[in-house]
C-alpha cells in the first residue's frame, strides 16, 4: 500500500510539474505577444512623428547633395576658364613668334638672288599669316568660351545662393519640429530597445522584416470584427479561438502579419501608460 501511495504521489509531482511547465510556456507567449504589440504602437507613434517632420529631411539632403553639385561644378567651370585664359597667353605667344619669322623673311627678300629664292620666302611668309589668323581665330574662340563660362559660373553661383537661402529656411523648420517631437521620439526609441529585449532574435527579426514589407508599417495588428487588420481578411472562429489562447504566436495568412487579440492590446496599453 505504501509503494502505491509513493508511486501515486510521484506521478501528481509530475503532472503537477507538467502543469507548472505549461503554464509558464503560456505566460512567456503571452509576455512575447504583450511586448511585440507594445513595439508596434511604439513604432507606429515614432511613424507619426517622422510624418509630421514630413519630407524636410530628404529636402534638406537634396538641397545639400545639389549644392555639393553646384560647387563642384564652378569648380569646373573656374578650370576651365584657367585653361581657356592660359590658350589666350598662348596664342599671343605664337602671334608674336610668327610675326617676327615675317620680318625675319622680309629682310631675307631684299638678299635673294633668284625668283625661286624670292618665291620659297614668300610661301613661308605667306604660311606664317596663315597661322597667325589661326592663332587668332583660335584666341578669339577662347575669349568667348570664357565670357560663356562666366556665364555659366555666373547662373551657378545665383543658384547656389538661392539653395543656400532654401536650405536656411528648411533647416530651421526642420530643427523647429525636432526640437518640439525630440523629447517624445527620445522617449518612445527607448520604450521601443525596452520592448526588445524581451523578443527573441527570429521574431524581432521577422517584426521588422514584415514593418519594412508593410507599406503602412503595421507588423502586429488585432483582430477587427473577425478580420486582420492589417489586410481585412476574414479570420476563421477556430483561429480566433487559438488567438485567444496565447499558447503561441500565430500570423495572418493573407498578408503574414503577427496577430493579436483585444486582451494582448489592453495590456499593451497598460504598459504604455505606466
Amino acid at each position: 500500500m505504501a509503494k502505491k501511495a509513493t508511486t501515486k504521489k510521484v506521478a501528481e509531482t509530475q503532472e503537477k510539474n507538467v502543469v507548472n511547465v505549461v503554464r509558464d510556456v503560456d505566460i512567456a507567449v503571452e509576455k512575447r505577444l504583450v511586448a511585440l504589440y507594445t513595439l508596434q504602437k511604439v513604432d507606429s507613434e515614432i511613424d507619426k512623428i517622422k510624418i509630421i517632420r514630413g519630407e524636410l529631411p530628404q529636402a534638406v539632403q537634396d538641397l545639400e547633395d545639389e549644392i555639393a553639385g553646384l560647387d563642384t561644378r564652378i569648380e569646373n567651370f573656374g578650370l576651365a576658364m584657367k585653361e581657356a585664359a592660359d590658350a589666350v597667353v598662348q596664342y599671343d605667344k605664337e602671334i608674336v613668334e610668327h610675326q617676327e619669322q615675317i620680318k625675319k623673311y622680309q629682310k631675307q627678300q631684299d638678299n635673294v638672288r633668284n625668283n625661286r629664292e624670292y618665291e620659297a620666302i614668300n610661301k613661308e611668309i605667306e604660311y606664317a599669316e596663315l597661322e597667325i589668323q589661326l592663332c587668332e581665330r583660335k584666341k578669339r574662340e577662347a575669349k568667348d568660351s570664357q565670357v560663356d563660362l562666366q556665364r555659366h559660373i555666373d547662373a551657378a553661383k545665383q543658384l547656389k545662393e538661392q539653395n543656400l537661402q532654401d536650405l536656411q529656411v528648411k533647416k530651421d523648420e526642420l530643427d523647429d519640429i525636432i526640437k518640439e517631437t525630440e523629447k517624445d521620439e527620445v522617449r518612445l526609441r527607448a520604450k521601443s530597445k525596452e520592448q526588445e529585449q524581451f523578443i527573441e532574435e527570429r521574431y524581432l527579426t521577422a517584426y521588422k522584416r514584415i514593418r519594412t514589407a508593410a507599406r503602412n508599417g503595421l507588423a502586429v495588428v488585432q483582430i477587427d470584427r473577425n478580420a486582420c487588420a492589417g489586410c481585412f481578411a476574414k479570420i476563421p472562429p477556430q483561429r480566433q479561438m487559438e488567438i485567444r489562447m496565447h499558447k503561441k504566436v500565430i500570423v495572418c495568412e493573407h498578408c503574414g502579419r503577427i496577430l493579436v487579440d483585444s486582451d494582448i492590446a489592453d495590456k499593451a496599453d497598460e504598459l504604455l501608460n505606466k
